[in-house]
């Protein structure tokens, strides 16, 4: 078959536009953002990109179009496949009718973690013989890519609370039939599309309630949101539920943490007895919950604890999360991409744990929706006190943030963090940040870039300065 892409260049897009190449169907797309990673990974495919999105565009002969969930009406492209009445569909059904469907399934939910522990599971999968597929939102390192194709029996996928396309508003993770699904912690985000947290405990309740009788919901309590929502559907679901995490309720407990520069080690408790004993080169508490669901899952699907330590042992991580983009002249650059107060707060704790005796330096761009928003400033606050400077960038594109609700104030946030006791300053963008931090940085110091884009290739210029 013939499909073509519309905003082929989005990450789950692009992925989903190699796993129907290696699927023998001839794929082609359209982007008015066409530029790397995502457009070269689509050249070296071989896949023809149309630049721009043009109502000729349509004239090209094929047999679906797949929308991706930025189209909106209006688009001159999406609007002609529309007059025409061309079949379309969005990326979640396509994934699920294509790939999933037949399959044992895993699918990996949460506020937080989504990616690094879809990319855990992929390769303990890999290295416990099931040779799974995978989609994941983010290159993962052991295998150099975000997707793989493969005739086994077992998929692995990141299940995204986003909605799904212009006509299809519920979250794309209620299309990923889920055998086994993880929901690591619940908590707002999304301001642009959910209301409040109750319309996101809404979904994440319905995707608990799609677990099949003979699968796994494995739940992190310590979450309170998560023990809410769990508390809501007693009684109404019909699957086995694991609940994890470090507190003392949970059923599967990670015990006895050991934090070094070298990794983390834990004790695995089940029902109160000691299970196993792991260790992974993660730090942080938070990575320490995202291994423990990966074990529940990879216990379900018949993996020995042997080859579960042995995926640890050898896991390369993802690209963007606490990645070590380079050291020079003894300076660390570490690219990461928190941008949820949460998420940043859970980075700066384990990197000032890994790095105990450093200056650790944060510098965080509000560029995602809802961190452009003034809806977590009180949040971020708290969430930079790890740090011994903070530098927040102005807000991305400010005129269309405006669109969600009210900006965020990085001014007035930045005199609220100096006023708790930790150094704030705010720079315009990238080039600034560099011009004014380069004749500040010594030996030593630990810079933790903090952003869900680009952010100007701040690392390189940082990296560049030093050299």
């Amino acid at each position: 078959m013939h499909y073509h892409l519309i905003g082929i260049c989005g990450t789950a897009m692009a992925s989903l536009a190699g796993m129907l190449q290696a699927r023998g169907h001839r794929v082609t797309g359209s982007d008015q953002n066409v530029y790397p990673p995502m457009s070269t990974q689509l050249e070296a495919l071989g896949i023809e990109i149309m630049s721009g999105y043009k109502a000729e565009n349509a004239d090209l002969p094929r047999d679906v179009t797949i929308v991706g969930n930025t189209i909106m009406r209006g688009n001159p492209e999406l609007e002609e496949v529309l007059n025409r009445k061309f079949l379309y569909r969005s990326q979640a059904e396509t994934v699920r009718d294509e790939f999933i469907r037949s399959r044992h399934s895993l699918v990996v939910a949460g506020t937080h973690g989504k990616t690094t522990t879809t990319s855990i599971a992929a390769w303990l999968c890999e290295v416990g013989g099931l040779d799974p597929a995978f989609l994941v939102g983010g290159v993962v390192q052991n295998f150099g890519q975000s997707f793989r194709v493969t005739d086994s029996d077992y998929f692995v996928v990141e299940g995204d609370e986003y909605d799904t396309a212009f006509f299809d508003k519920k979250p794309k993770f209620m299309s990923y039939l889920p055998e086994i699904a993880i929901v690591n912690n619940i908590e707002f985000d999304h301001a642009d599309i959910y209301k409040d947290i109750d319309a996101i405990k809404w979904q994440f309740s319905r995707l608990m309630n799609l677990v099949p009788g003979n699968g796994r919901l494995i739940c992190g309590i310590d979450s309170p949101v998560v023990g809410e929502v769990l508390e809501q559907m007693k009684g109404k679901l019909h699957t086995t539920v694991e609940t994890f995490g470090l507190s003392s309720d949970a059923k599967w407990q990670a015990r006895d943490l050991e934090f070094s520069g070298s990794g983390t080690r834990f004790k695995v408790f089940c029902d109160g007895e000691q299970w196993g004993e792991f260790s992974t080169k993660m730090i942080g508490e938070f990575n320490v919950r995202n291994c423990l669901a990966v074990i529940i899952a990879a216990d379900a699907w018949g993996i020995s604890q042997v080859k579960m330590q042995e995926a640890f042992d050898t896991f390369q991580s993802v690209k963007r999360r606490m990645e070590v983009r380079g050291v020079e002249r003894g300076v660390t650059v570490i690219d990461d991409f928190a941008h949820h107060p949460t998420a940043v707060d859970e980075t700066l704790k384990a990197l000032r744990q890994r790095y105990a005796d450093n200056r650790l330096i944060a510098i965080f761009e509000p560029r995602s929706r809802s961190s452009r928003l003034s809806v977590f400033e009180e949040k971020y606050k708290a969430a930079f006190a790890h740090a011994d400077l903070v530098i927040i960038a102005g807000v991305f594109n400010p005129e269309d943030a405006k669109n969600y609700g009210d900006v965020l104030d990085v001014p007035k946030l930045v005199a609220d963090i100096t006023a708790s006791g930790t150094s704030a300053i705010t720079l315009a963008d990238a080039d600034a940040i560099v011009a004014h931090l380069a004749p500040e940085m010594r030996e030593g110091d630990v810079v933790a870039v903090m952003s869900n884009g680009g952010f100007g290739g701040i690392h390189d210029k940082l990296l560049a300065s030093l050299r």
